[in-house]
């Protein structure tokens, strides 16, 4: 999935020649419909098959993506069917993502949680390694509309894999209804909002999530233009940057228990996402004058944020993810999830579309700038959990 993420913004930066504002519009769209899936989806996880949600998911972004090859071989891509493609993704990924937080507690006990997401992350690092170095690397060569239908096979096997898994999920209570009407969403979501913001140690993490994502809407929108146009860096050479990401990624994956153990859950927490946010200063340091104009030193600065601040952020979300796993009841993880999914998918496009609109008003690299410092803001709202030494298991 690394190859259409990345491809995305290339296609619309350099096979479409769009400007940054429309290349924000276009991540805005990918964030969107993530809104209006949590919105509806959280009970409907809780209550259904959560294998076949996986799987459905799955088999959706293959067929979407096929679709930008075919339009590219038949000589009509525009930039509208990028932007559908990318918000019909964007759309599937939330669901599949709402979904595989709340299966995991399914298939393994609560002790386990941990190593089990840190597996997870360890699967999602390695991919962060390859997927966007060889996208980069395949866009040079085959061009991003072609590149993509790689992307769609993984989804296929993807599926593939998930349908092999043979444990039986446990059924629904049987009053338990799959209706989707508005009464029955307002209930879930409600459910949902009380779940994570009535939680005395979930809801300084959700209220962190959420400023984090102002920052991360900014980076979601300017990072590609930012690098391909602002430090002139080539399609493959951006690519690399970004797999370095996946090596920190790993990196955090593998320590963040040992970190936890060395100093306790809380305090990793807080500085677990300090450490992310402050080392994602070193993107904007990357286009100013103290690099003296070195391609050298800036791809320096942008492998040590990629390095040290993915690594820190991974560790941050398995510790996250973890203590909501554990602490939250089964019964209500899907509601659970999509709710802290309305409160990031409702940010997300939104500071998005603001970074596409300051960057053209006063520059790309300001707009990267109030982006990073923005993000500074997020480990402020963690430290009531700086002494929580151990996740409660009951």
């Amino acid at each position: 999935s690394r190859i259409t993420r990345t491809a995305l913004p290339i296609i619309a930066t350099t096979t479409l020649g769009q400007s940054t504002a429309t290349i924000s519009l276009l991540t805005a769209a990918q964030l969107a419909p993530g809104l209006l899936v949590a919105l509806v989806a959280g009970g409907f996880i809780d209550r259904g098959h959560k294998r076949r949600i996986l799987i459905g998911a799955d088999l959706v972004r293959a067929g979407v993506i096929v679709s930008l090859t075919l339009a590219w071989f038949l000589g009509v891509l525009s930039i509208v069917h990028v932007i559908v493609v990318g918000a019909l993704v964007g759309g599937a990924s939330a669901l599949f993502q709402i979904t595989d937080n709340a299966y995991l507690p399914a298939l393994i006990a609560k002790p386990d949680l941990a190593e089990g997401n840190a597996k997870i992350e360890s699967t999602e690092a390695i991919a962060e390694i390859t997927g966007p170095a060889s996208a980069g690397v395949l866009i040079a060569v085959l061009g991003a509309p072609l590149t993509v239908v790689i992307d769609a096979a993984t989804y296929l096997w993807s599926a593939l894999m998930l349908g092999r898994i043979q444990t039986v999920e446990q059924p629904a209570p049987p009053s338990a209804s799959l209706t989707l009407s508005k009464t029955r969403r307002g209930h879930d979501l409600r459910v949902g909002m009380r779940a994570v913001f009535g939680h005395s140690m979930v809801r300084p993490i959700v209220i962190s999530y959420c400023v984090w994502s102002i920052s991360g809407g900014f980076f979601m929108a300017l990072y590609t233009p930012y690098c391909l146009r602002e430090l002139q860096l080539s399609e493959t050479l951006f690519g690399v940057i970004v797999a370095m990401g996946g090596v920190g990624s790993l990196a955090g994956a593998l320590v963040s228990r040992r970190f936890v153990r060395a100093i306790g859950f809380g305090p990793a927490l807080v500085t677990c996402s300090a450490m992310s946010l402050v080392f994602a200063l070193l993107i904007p340091i990357a286009g100013s004058s103290v690099t003296g104009g070195s391609l050298v030193v800036i791809l320096g600065f942008l492998a040590v944020h990629q390095l040290i601040g993915d690594g820190f952020s991974v560790a941050f979300v398995i510790q996250a993810v973890t203590l909501r796993q554990t602490v939250l009841p089964k019964e209500v993880l899907g509601r659970a999830n999509a709710a802290i999914q309305v409160c990031t998918s409702i940010i997300l496009p939104v500071s998005a579309l603001l970074a596409g609109a300051l960057a053209e008003l006063a520059g790309i690299h300001t707009a990267i700038w109030v982006g990073v410092l923005i993000g500074l803001l997020s480990p402020v709202f963690l430290l009531p959990l700086r002494r929580l030494r151990d996740i409660p298991l009951h």
